[in-house]
Parts: structure tokens; C-alpha cells; sequence
């Protein structure tokens, strides 16, 4: 981990603020411990933060990095997830114009900075000898295929599964380990992808590791925090029911969950891009997550224990009414973790 406390940070996020491929960005204005320095986004330039995302954080925003380099920023952060995992020419000259100016970047994209010449030769270790580029989607070192050795742990693992992608299973986890760590007990959120890692969460980037060893890098991952924690809070991955993913299954085999949390979007019908793909109702969805961990008796029968619904958009009524109906349809506790706070949920997770 290259990110230190005392780093302000630039996030690039073009389009990203009111568009759809701006979620690590958002999840850095929302988590970060680190300052916000500044906002690059050419269509929101001169706006507020607060008012377009609802997160109480004031951080101006810019049209350009060459203005965001007058905000004091130690480190640039790619807060985009565009399409094919490479940021377009002109993005890519924002990073130089960045290292150039003796930035650090962090890259979760699936390119490599470090790769590429033309970002590289701005480097400069003699004026600038702490930067460095930090691409975070690798493999670990010395990883090997799963052996679901974290059963025997003693700690509380919640895993977040969700009915879709991009639903909120990141958010929901960090929630929970900040409300339990108020209560005094000792708990870790497990990174498995490169926002929460950006957070400064310990783990994998699970989506740059060969699916042999898919599984044994989660195990690895809760293993190394296991014994020195009362909970780990597993970020989740994808969805069983999505077509596109692959992540889940490693996840759920990995962790060996003693809880499963189901992590769901207010008027999600059908999986997004894929509108063939209906999503069933939530009683059939937990009894899914609930029936391929326990793998028939193999392993051991997790429940989920509670639902965190995204009501993100709709309003106040409108998700209270949502939150009331799955409580009383599933018998479960039920709260948007981040509208309405998580204790709901984590009752039940430490009550269990």
C-alpha cells in the first residue's frame, strides 16, 4: 500500500459525477480518510459536490488537470471505470500532465500506467523520490488453489452478495465495520477489488487472479486477518445471477461465510445490460446464495441474515415503503445502510 495519511488526493472522474462509470470515484468522495484535494470532471466543473451526489463532502471541482494542479493534491486517482479498462487520449494526458507535476497515481484499471512509456518517462525520482504509480489490479505473489482452511477460523465473516452488479455490496461492508468497530469490537472489511483497496482496505484485486486460484487468494486474504478480529466484512463481487460474472463463487468458497448479507437495488428487475435476465423474487435469491454455500451439507450453512437495499434516487417514502415490504415478505431486518444507517443489520449479524 503506497497511500498514506497524510496524501491529498485528486480524483479524475470525467463524466463520472452524474454518469455510470464514476463508482470508485464516488465510493473515494463518500470513504476516504485521506483529503479531497480537488475533482476533475469537465462536465461539472464549477458545481458542488454535495448537491449533485448527495455526499457531505465540499470539494471543488475542475474542468482539467493543469487547474487541479493549483489544489495541492499529492496523489491522482483514477475514479473511472471506462469501458475496456483504458481511459481515452485525452484522460490519459490528464495522468501525464499529473506525473509530470510530481503526482503519485493510483490506477485500478485493468491497463497497466506502469506499462506505458509515455506516462512513465514523466517520472522523475530525483525531484520527486517518494512518487510512485501504483497499478492495483495484479495478482498476489505465492498464491495457491483454495483448501477452505478459513472454516476453523473463530471470527464472525459476513459476506455481501448481491442480485446484481454495482448494487452496493462495497458500500454496505463499510458501513457494517465502521458500526461495528463504534460498538468496540475488533473488525476488518477484506478488499476485493481496487475502490476499497484505494479505501486502504487489506486484499486482492479478486478480478486479476487466474480462477484456479480465485478461491485460495480470498482464503489467503481472510486467513491473514482472521485471528486478530472478533468480524471480517468480505466485500462482495458480481452476482450468481449475472451472466458476466465469475466473481461470487471463489468469494463464497473462499471465505467459508459464517453470515451472508444480500445486497439488492429498489426497482431492479432485471440484470442490468441484460434485460433477457430477470432477477426472481428475494425469497428465491436467498434461498439461492444459501443453498450454493452450503454446497448440500459440504460446507457450512450460512444464512442470510439481513437485506441492505440501495434506495438511491427514490425518495424518503418511496424507500421506506420498499424496506417495510421485504421486511414483512422475508421476515428479515431490512435498511438502506448508508440512507438510513446499518444497526438493523448488524444486530442481527451479532446476535447470530
Amino acid at each position: 500500500m503506497h497511500l498514506k495519511s497524510h496524501h491529498r488526493i485528486a480524483i479524475l472522474l470525467h463524466n463520472g459525477i452524474t454518469g455510470e462509470k464514476g463508482k470508485t470515484g464516488l465510493a473515494l468522495l463518500r470513504y476516504s480518510d485521506n483529503p479531497i484535494a480537488v475533482v476533475v470532471d469537465e462536465t461539472c466543473a464549477g458545481k458542488s459536490v454535495q448537491e449533485l451526489t448527495g455526499i457531505e463532502r465540499e470539494v471543488p471541482i475542475v474542468a482539467t488537470m493543469s487547474e487541479a494542479l493549483a489544489y495541492g493534491a499529492d496523489v491522482l486517482a483514477i475514479g473511472l471505470a471506462p469501458s475496456g479498462g483504458r481511459l481515452p487520449d485525452p484522460w490519459v494526458n490528464d495522468v501525464r500532465i499529473a506525473i509530470a507535476a510530481g503526482l503519485s497515481v493510483m490506477n485500478g484499471l485493468h491497463t497497466y500506467f506502469n506499462d506505458d512509456p509515455s506516462l512513465t518517462k514523466h517520472l522523475n525520482p530525483n525531484q520527486y523520490p517518494e512518487q510512485w504509480i501504483w497499478d492495483m489490479r495484479q495478482e498476489p505473489q505465492g498464491l495457491s488453489v483454495g483448501a477452505g482452511k478459513a472454516r476453523h477460523l473463530t471470527c464472525r465473516r459476513i459476506l455481501a452478495v448481491g442480485t446484481d452488479m454495482a448494487v452496493g455490496k462495497m458500500s454496505t461492508c463499510i458501513e457494517l465495520n465502521r458500526a461495528t468497530k463504534a460498538k468496540g469490537l475488533t473488525s476488518q472489511l477484506i478488499a476485493t477489488g481496487q475502490t476499497a483497496l484505494m479505501l486502504g482496505a487489506p486484499g486482492i484485486a479478486l478480478d486479476a487472479v487466474r480462477v484456479d486460484f480465485a478461491s485460495g487468494a480470498v482464503e489467503q486474504a481472510v486467513l491473514s486477518h482472521g485471528e486478530n478480529n472478533d468480524v471480517l466484512y468480505i466485500e462482495g463481487q458480481g452476482s450468481l445471477l449475472n451472466p458476466a460474472s465469475t466473481a461470487t463463487l471463489p468469494l463464497i468458497r473462499g471465505s467459508q461465510p459464517t453470515h451472508l448479507i444480500l445486497v439488492h437495488k429498489i426497482g431492479l428487475g432485471h440484470i442490468q445490460h441484460f434485460p433477457d435476465f430477470i432477477i426472481p423474487s428475494i425469497e428465491k435469491v436467498i434461498s439461492l446464495y444459501e443453498s450454493v454455500a452450503a454446497a448440500g451439507g459440504t460446507f457450512t450453512a450460512p444464512r442470510v441474515v439481513g437485506i441492505a437495499l440501495n434506495t438511491f434516487k427514490a425518495n424518503e417514502n418511496t424507500a421506506r415503503d420498499a424496506i417495510s415490504a421485504l421486511t414483512k415478505t422475508t421476515g428479515l431486518p431490512c435498511t438502506d445502510v448508508v440512507r438510513f444507517g446499518p444497526a438493523p443489520i448488524l444486530d442481527a449479524v451479532l446476535g447470530s
